[in-house]
């Protein structure tokens, strides 16, 4: 095999080009295997090997530097630069994280996996060797969709006014996650259906330097063009056309699905899958049904369909009540805060790792002018995921701006009962958390009234210790209590707050008349967050406060259950550590 006598881009080199060709084809089913094994993104790394391969042969890594956009891309890239291990022995799959990390390589530059970035880090990258007098290329790779983002705008406008060595590789799929949206990708259908030669060009419109290669996926054609724009004096963009998922059908021809996969998803068979009720499930069902009785409800999405269940059959149906404002979470935060200010009921839908690069917009365009938006938020909560994705932060973020209520649902009543809420009321922008894992459903109709704010449920009345557990955590608090039943004879209190933005200052008041300790339960980061609320209420009494929840770190990759073991968030640690408080308390 040629990979065999790849340890470095440097043994690139010496290949023909009837060799670099067979290094593509097998490195294309080694992805293929390992993605199927353990899931991550199959159609942008199958659809960018041969210009990862072009770009490591024709420049100089790590002397030339290379930024990945979202760096989901790198796969080729980690191949080629030491890694392969991590894709030949099934073994090491894990070894590697599925991003750019520079831990385990000197050719990352970056740990990186939010999109729209590589514009504006290749320019800091450039300006500081210009700074130090030294050579060099810098190289930003930019695709799947990021060109959207405000910040991939920020850094193209001031690349362009460098005035010295910055090359940025468009790679053009024709596809973000999900279908391209905006108008700048119109302009990137002009340029491919006139070769590069269309006279409108946004590119050049900024100042760039513009090369156009219509066979994004032949490394003869790539290397031809990075040869001619390497050690370049100026900014200059190579507009590439590619195929997303290049090299398996059923990705190629189901781009969206196959952006990104569940581990095993080749080997499904289709009369195995069965639509199953979950939150997407009654999310969406719920908001074509209100969609119809309400013209002015739209459901708004930055460019992640498939974490929401937003089918193209669910998109089609809801027409122009349905919008994608591609990878611009800052847009579309202040596009359904205007929605929503000026009549309409604007429903938006965000994942909540990508939900950080809104805080502006979620305090300044949302919450100062409390426009009624309804905001559903998914995936939060701790996880074994990378660094880069991690969905820890949201409550945080979120519960600590004035004038918005964010709201945490146990089960399928509350959720919907907090939905046709929100939807249907008028005076504050409203955050749903919706709750991980699968639906559970009560089978008791909820009916607060969450008009009134901040009230917390008693779910069982008890005594001595109080168990405050939010969302997702109150099955986590429903063990706690029965342990606490179990080992040690005490009926504590569980309660249900659904309220992460504010206290029930009356009903904490009076828990101080027969408890001692008070435990919070929170699926998220600690620091800033629920739990530290009620620590500060109780901050001046007799009261202890326990509170449960993540730390301030960011895990890369740590198991599920070794994360909830160092955060004690197992029932057993749990209790022990309710038992050493209430023996500090009654030692004093």
């Amino acid at each position: 095999m040629i990979l065999d006598k790849i340890n470095n881009p440097k043994d690139l080199k010496t290949l023909s080009q009837e060799d670099l060709n067979k290094l593509a084809e097998e490195i294309r089913p080694l992805i293929i295997k390992k993605v199927n094994a353990i899931g991550g993104h199959m159609g942008p790394n199958l659809g960018i090997i041969e210009a990862t391969i072009a770009m490591h042969y024709v420049f100089n890594s790590p002397q030339d530097k290379f930024v990945f956009d979202v760096s989901h891309q790198c796969y080729t890239h980690k191949i080629l630069t030491g890694r392969k291990d991590g894709f030949t022995n099934p073994e090491n799959y894990y070894k590697y994280t599925g991003y750019t990390a520079p831990e385990e390589s000197p050719h990352d530059i970056f740990k990186v996996g939010h999109t729209s970035t590589s514009v504006s880090l290749a320019t800091g990258l450039a300006k500081s060797r210009d700074l130090k007098g030294e050579k060099g290329n810098v190289i930003a790779l930019i695709g799947d969709g990021s060109l959207s983002g405000g910040e991939a705008f920020e850094g193209f406008d001031n690349a362009a006014d460098l005035g010295s060595n910055i090359i940025i590789i468009v790679n053009d799929n024709e596809m973000s996650i999900a279908e391209n949206h905006g108008g700048l990708y119109k302009n990137l259908k002009t340029l491919r259906d006139t070769k590069g030669k269309a006279e409108l060009n946004f590119f050049k419109s900024l100042g760039f330097d513009y090369y156009y290669v219509e066979e994004g996926n032949n490394i003869e054609k790539l290397i031809e063009a990075f040869n001619k724009v390497k050690d370049i004096n100026h900014p200059t963009v190579v507009h590439i056309r590619t195929l997303k998922g290049k090299g398996l059908q059923i990705a190629e021809t189901h781009k969206e699905a196959f952006h990104w996969i569940m581990p095993g998803t080749l080997d499904e068979k289709p009369e195995k899958i069965c639509k199953i009720e979950d939150y997407n499930s009654i999310t969406n069902e719920y908001l074509y049904k209100k969609a119809q009785e309400d013209k002015t409800l739209i459901v708004i999405n930055p460019a992640t369909p498939g974490v929401h269940g937003f089918t193209p059959e669910f998109r089609e149906k809801m027409g122009s009540q349905y919008t994608d404002v591609g990878i611009a979470e800052e847009h579309a935060i202040a596009y359904a805060s205007a929605l929503a200010k000026d009549g309409a009921k604007s429903v938006l839908a965000v994942m909540s790792s990508f939900l950080q690069r809104t805080y502006d917009q979620l305090s300044q365009d949302l919450a100062l002018n409390k426009s009624p938006i309804t905001m559903l938020v998914y995936w939060g909560g701790i996880s074994g995921a990378d660094a880069t994705h991690l969905c820890t932060f949201d409550i945080p973020l979120i519960s600590n701006i004035p004038n918005l209520v964010y709201l945490a649902p146990t089960c399928k009543e509350e959720y919907m009962k907090m939905l046709t809420w929100s939807v249907d009321q008028n005076e504050f922008p409203v955050a749903i958390r919706i709750p991980t894992g699968e639906l559970i459903s009560s089978g008791v109709e909820d009916n607060t009234d969450y008009s009134q704010l901040n009230k917390f449920k008693i779910d069982t009345k008890g005594e001595k210790i109080a168990i405050i557990a939010l969302g997702s955590f109150f099955s986590l608090g429903k063990s706690v209590m029965e342990e606490l039943r179990e080992k040690m004879g005490i009926n504590a209190t569980l309660i249900n707050p659904k309220f992460i933005t504010g206290l029930d200052k009356e009903l904490l008041e009076n828990l101080k008349k027969d408890h001692e300790v008070v435990i919070t339960l929170e699926d998220g980061l600690l620091n800033g967050g629920f739990g530290e609320k009620i620590a500060r209420f109780y901050g001046n009494s007799n009261m202890k406060v326990l509170n449960f929840g993540g730390k301030k770190e960011f895990p890369d990759r740590v198991p599920l259950d070794e994360l909830y073991e160092r955060y004690h968030l197992k029932k057993e640690l749990i209790v022990e550590d309710i038992t050493n408080c209430l023996f500090e308390k009654s030692s004093v």
